[in-house]
């Protein structure tokens, strides 16, 4: 199998969650590391713990709210100005809970800011070099909520369809390209934002799940692509 030792990978949204298990993933693989997100504290922490964990990784970080387009292409240039992108996960998303007809009036604009805007931008941003060098991957972190509505899903499920769909246009874009594009769809995650939530059952998933299948995805053969990786808790979704 292929290594990713050496390869240029970024991550956005990488400070906690299923991002800092990305970049774990990576790290471990000995590749170098380019990572943004909007808590400066966290995003730093993250560094100091994985360049303790991992020392022979190469880390580069720095603190860009990508739900605001003139940041998320200062992310995408400030990378450019460093490297030619080899993998790059578009991780960034929040979710606030609500429905349509009574959730605020900003909840879907800050929707589409942050779960499909960031993504859309910075990948704009590094994509001329990556199809220069007809190579690459980009992994865009969607959610089971991109397939299937559910109840007080609101603007977040309407926000992560359309990054689907990004994901799904932008893959038949690149295919002359030799740019690979996979859409990522987990289900129930254990990530900060369950609180204290006991899961000693294993009745959600784990956040190094969902990065070990972006991994193995980046391993294939040039000749094949994963398109869409579905992870859901083995018990069904909560």
């Amino acid at each position: 199998m292929n290594s990713n030792k050496g390869k240029n990978v970024v991550i956005t949204g990488a400070s906690k969650g299923i991002g800092r298990a990305i970049a774990a993933s990576f790290a471990a693989e000995g590749a170098t590391l380019f990572l943004c997100a909007r808590n400066e504290v966290t995003l730093y922490q993250t560094v100091a713990f994985l360049q303790t964990r991992y020392p022979e990784a190469v880390i580069n970080a720095r603190p860009f709210d990508i739900s605001k387009k003139e940041q998320a292409i200062a992310f995408g240039n400030w990378v450019n100005e460093q490297c030619r992108v080899d993998i790059l996960v578009n991780n960034a998303g929040s979710f606030v809970p609500g429905a349509v007809h009574n959730e605020g009036d900003a909840v879907l604009e800050q929707m589409i800011a942050v779960n499909l805007y960031s993504a859309y931008h910075v990948t704009r941003t590094v994509l001329p070099a990556m199809m220069t060098a007809k190579s690459g991957v980009v992994f865009n972190i969607c959610s089971i909520a991109s397939l299937q509505a559910y109840s007080n899903g609101g603007s977040y499920s309407i926000s992560k369809f359309a990054l689907l769909g990004f994901s799904r246009n932008l893959r038949e874009e690149l295919k002359p390209h030799n740019i690979k594009v996979c859409a990522v769809m987990p289900g129930a995650v254990l990530t900060d934002s369950w609180g204290d939530y006991d899961n000693s059952q294993h009745r959600i998933m784990e956040a190094a799940d969902v990065a070990a299948m972006i991994v193995a995805a980046t391993k294939l053969s040039p000749a094949a692509v994963m398109e869409d990786i579905v992870l859901r808790p083995q018990l069904g979704d909560l």
